[in-house]
C-alpha cells in the first residue's frame, strides 16, 4: 500500500487515523515462511524490492510477485532468472511479465514506465563476452525510469573504438564501465569523464582472470578519479548506483 495513498485517504476523510496507523504497521515486511518481502522498501528507498531468483525455485518466485503484486507494487523486477522460471510466471500471473533474455531480467510490468527528463546513463562493455553484466545493468536502469545509452564492444584492445562515443559518454549523469579479463576500461573511462563512474568487473577472462577477481583488483586500484566498484558481476548493484546519481541529478530522490 502506497503511503501517501494512506494520507490522502486519511485528509479526505475515507479511512479514519486508527485505520491508517494499522495500515503503517503492516507495511515494514511480510513473512511468507521462506522470505520475508520488504514492503517497506519504496519508502525508504524510492524503490521496491528486487528479487534475486536464483537459488530460489519457480514456486518461490511466484509466492512473492504475487504478494507484492497485492501490496500495489508496479513494475516488480527479478534478476538472475532462467526462461524456465519467466514461463512459470507468465503462467500463473495476469499481469504482462516480460523476459529480457540476455540480462536474464523477468519485470511484471504493470504500469508505463515514466523516463527522467534530464540526462542519460551511459552502460559501456569492453566485450560481447561481457553482454550479460552489461544487459542486467542497462535493463534495470530502463526499468526504473532512466534513459539509457550503450556502448558495447569498445575496450582497451581497440581504444579508438571508444574514443567514437565520447560526446555520448561525457555527457552522461552517471557511466557503467563492465569489464573482464584485466578490466582497465573503468580506468580509461574514468580518465575521460566528470561524472562518477561504477565500475563492474566479470568473470570473463582467461585462467589469471581468477574468475573475476583480477578485473576486480584493477578496478579497486584504479589511479583514476571518480571511480567506485562493485562485485564481480553484479550489474544490478552498478544500476542500482548509477539510477540514485541520476535521480539526484533529476531531482527526484
Amino acid at each position: 500500500m502506497d503511503v501517501r495513498r494512506i494520507l490522502e485517504d486519511v485528509r479526505d476523510g475515507k479511512i479514519s487515523v486508527d485505520e491508517a496507523l494499522k495500515a503503517f504497521a503492516k507495511m515494514p515486511f511480510e513473512d511468507i515462511d521462506f522470505a520475508k518481502i520488504d514492503h517497506h522498501r519504496k519508502l525508504r528507498q524510492g524503490m521496491s524490492e528486487v528479487i534475486f531468483c536464483e537459488g530460489k525455485t519457480k514456486e518461490q518466485i511466484l509466492k512473492i510477485f504475487e504478494r507484492m503484486i497485492e501490496r500495489g507494487e508496479v513494475n516488480i523486477i527479478g534478476t538472475r532468472a532462467s526462461r524456465e522460471q519467466y514461463q512459470y510466471l507468465q503462467e500463473h500471473l495476469k499481469d504482462d511479465v516480460i523476459y529480457y533474455e540476455t540480462g536474464r531480467i523477468i519485470c511484471a510490468k504493470r504500469v508505463e514506465i515514466i523516463k527522467n527528463p534530464k540526462g542519460h546513463v551511459a552502460v559501456v562493455s569492453a566485450g560481447t563476452a561481457d553482454l550479460k553484466v552489461a544487459e542486467e545493468a542497462a535493463i534495470v536502469l530502463e526499468i526504473l525510469g532512466n534513459n539509457v545509452k550503450r556502448m558495447y564492444d569498445v575496450g582497451v584492445a581497440g581504444i579508438h573504438r571508444l574514443f567514437a562515443h565520447l560526446d555520448d559518454i561525457q555527457s552522461a549523469n552517471a557511466v557503467v564501465a563492465v569489464a573482464g579479463m584485466e578490466g582497465a576500461l573503468a580506468s580509461v573511462v574514468a580518465g575521460l569523464v566528470s561524472k562518477p563512474v561504477i565500475a563492474v568487473p566479470t568473470s570473463v577472462g582467461y585462467g589469471a582472470n581468477f574468475k573475476g577477481l583480477s578485473a576486480l583488483l584493477t578496478m579497486l586500484n584504479s589511479c583514476a578519479n571518480g571511480v567506485s566498484v562493485v562485485n564481480i558481476d553484479n550489474g544490478f548493484g552498478a544500476a542500482i548506483v548509477a539510477h540514485m546519481i541520476n535521480s539526484l541529478a533529476n531531482q527526484n530522490l
